[in-house]
């Protein structure tokens, strides 16, 4: 990818994973990033975020491996005048600052926006909150709890289950990271200070889409169901092959139903007033997923998949992360470096390409 960002500086006063993410986009458009981290914590959080499989010794987890690529990590007491003096020297050279620190803190460290505007004038300082300027302490589990995404997740019946990402957290990066873009063509306009804040709970809540409208609309309060789709059928069903692998479908339409019925050699299904339009699917999706499995259990996934794709019935083979990075796509996204004498392996946090010219 391209160097668009060649010659800016980015100080990144952030930690766990939406600041490092806003932080990870810069470095891969070839901006200089400077990590500054905590010495009498052990820096990062995330450094000590390990599996029981990793190696304790290692200076830092596959966790904080996956924003930290492509930065210059220091690691600064900023209560100690010498490290808060550098600290202040790489704010006035920056063009960019990024904050996590919960309400009250950035004020008594002295990093607020108004005090960092007096170092850097046209400074364009980037805010990640949990809850505005709320002092509570927020992690990702806890506003998918509050934005009401872990009320409808997990199977019907059954407990809560969480995103096994931190979705929330990315969520507020790419917002973080489309408000300091607006900034810097703010910039080109007039050359000042431009302060872009957004909060957790603000990403979460914009991210909740058609579930939101769901209720604002309809006055359904939208419930757990699985992989499921409460509005279309069969879409989120999985289903085990005859090579006990799993697939998933995703019918959007009528046609797409129909092309999938005739693979199946079930015609017939399509003219039952059970099943022939979506809304009489989605109303009979447990007797028809029934139905499909029959079907599909007299298949190996890798033939059904082969064949509903040539047939353009959206369906996906569910891939653990081994079968994900078997893919040719997949291994694209890779990047590596050395990092503190160690191997730091991630994928790119930039999924977009760019042709100039």
């Amino acid at each position: 990818m391209q160097k668009l960002f060649k010659g800016l500086k980015v100080v990144e006063l952030a930690s766990v994973l939406a600041g490092p993410s806003v932080g990870l986009f810069f470095s891969e458009l070839g901006a200089e990033v400077l990590k500054v981290e905590n010495p009498n914590s052990g820096g990062d959080v995330t450094r000590s975020w390990k599996l029981a499989s990793e190696d304790q010794k290692h200076p830092f987890s596959a966790y904080y491996s996956s924003v930290n690529w492509g930065k210059k990590s220091v690691f600064w007491n900023l209560k100690k005048e010498k490290d808060f003096e550098e600290l202040k020297m790489a704010i006035s050279a920056a063009d960019v600052l990024l904050v996590n620190f919960k309400a009250g803190d950035v004020e008594k460290l002295g990093l607020d926006y108004e005090s960092v505007k007096q170092l850097k004038s046209d400074i364009i300082y980037g805010s990640i909150s949990g809850f505005g300027e709320s002092k509570r302490i927020a992690y990702d589990v806890v506003l998918q709890a509050e934005s009401g995404f872990l009320f409808m997740t997990g199977e019907a019946g059954g407990k809560p289950v969480k995103m096994p990402v931190a979705l929330i957290d990315l969520l507020a990066a790419h917002q973080l990271k489309e408000g300091i873009l607006l900034a810097m063509l703010q910039q080109e306009k007039k050359k000042q200070a431009v302060k872009v804040s957004v909060s957790l709970f603000d990403a979460a809540i914009a991210a909740l889409a058609n579930q939101a409208t769901n209720w604002l609309m309809g006055n359904h309060i939208p419930q757990a169901m699985g992989s499921l789709h409460p509005n279309i059928a069969p879409y989120g069903e999985c289903f085990v092959s005859a090579d006990n692998k799993q697939i998933v479908l995703a019918v959007g339409n009528d046609k797409q139903f129909k092309a999938l019925c005739k693979l199946l050699k079930l015609e017939q299904i399509t003219k039952d007033d059970r099943y022939k339009n979506n809304q009489a699917r989605v109303n009979n999706r447990h007797l028809l997923a029934e139905i499909l499995s029959g079907k599909i259990i007299k298949w190996k996934r890798d033939d059904l998949l082969s064949q509903l794709i040539e047939h353009n019935v959206p369906a996906g083979a569910i891939r653990n992360m081994k079968e994900v990075f078997e893919l040719p796509e997949a291994q694209e996204r890779l990047l590596e470096e050395t990092k503190e004498g160690e191997l730091l392996k991630t994928v790119r946090g930039n999924a977009f390409k760019i042709e100039v010219g």
